[in-house]
């Protein structure tokens, strides 16, 4: 399971210089926003970036930082709410330029996710369904922060099939694109996802054959070198030999629905920052 994006990567953070401020539920009357911060290691970030938000009246809920060790660089994501009467999402975005502007930022992205569009997926689904349909399910019920603006695959559905009944009824475009090892449609699938932030790849993987003791799921960033990409979000859980291979089955598709779903939400809500060349810091 793997996630491309056709935006720059958002921030993630694990910590070195842990912080954790948290206060009451918000009144309803306040706004939720959310905003990382990567930029060289300095003296004061952490003051500037309180004073930005609460010299507009906004109040931090959540603060993570990561400082890693000799690297020089810093690592934020804070959540605040604040009063969008007071402080329009216009000024806000002036307000942290000039903060980025300041530090000499890498990266700094403010979202508010009430006011703000919500990313735009397109899914690239195989033969299995399981993946695909709780996607589907996950955006329906609203678990998941995004639109869906198709579904490609290289597998033909019927018309009478599950999955082609919900996108219909939906109004979600299928695809179906025959592929082969010399020809797997780049350029053609590039095409139908033009308007597009992320493409999720979901597909799937067996181990039963190995007699293995744990399995497990992985959901990370694409790169030309297969399933190589910086690491999101990864799963675990305990099998035996008591476990025949509709069990063993069964597990292997919720615990890869539960981590690729998380990966798409962490990514969502800014959770996620690239740090270094192959590795990720998820807050």
């Amino acid at each position: 399971m793997a996630m491309a994006r056709r935006v720059p990567r958002n921030v993630l953070g694990l910590v070195k210089r842990n912080m954790s401020f948290k206060s009451l539920d918000p009144p309803s009357s306040l706004t939720h926003g959310i905003h990382v911060f990567h930029c060289p290691d300095a003296v004061g970030i952490v003051a500037k970036l309180s004073d930005c938000i609460a010299s507009r009246g906004g109040n931090i809920l959540a603060a993570d930082v990561f400082v890693p060790e000799n690297k020089h660089v810093f690592y934020s994501r804070s959540d605040f709410v604040f009063d969008p009467v007071k402080w329009p999402r216009v000024q806000m975005e002036e307000d942290f330029l000039k903060l980025s502007q300041t530090f000499k930022a890498i990266r700094s992205v403010v979202r508010v996710p009430a006011l703000d569009p919500k990313y735009k997926i397109a899914v690239l689904a195989s033969k299995q369904d399981h993946c695909l349909v709780d996607l589907l399910h996950g955006w329906q019920d609203g678990r998941l922060p995004v639109d869906i603006t198709c579904v490609i695959s290289n597998h033909h559905r019927g018309s009478n099939t599950h999955v082609i009944r919900f996108l219909e009824r939906h109004g979600i475009p299928y695809h179906y694109l025959c592929t082969t090892k010399e020809n797997k449609r780049e350029g053609e699938i590039l095409q139908l996802v033009q308007n597009t932030d992320i493409l999720v790849l979901a597909r799937y993987m067996q181990a039963f054959e190995a007699g293995v003791k744990l399995i497990g799921a992985t959901s990370h960033f694409v790169t030309e070198e297969l399933d190589a990409g910086p690491i999101i979000e990864q799963m675990v859980e305990r099998v035996s030999h008591r476990d025949n291979l509709q069990s063993f089955v069964q597990k292997s598709e919720n615990l890869e629905k539960q981590c690729l779903s998380k990966a798409i939400r962490s990514y969502c809500e800014l959770r996620v920052l690239p740090y270094e060349e192959k590795r990720t810091v998820v807050f």
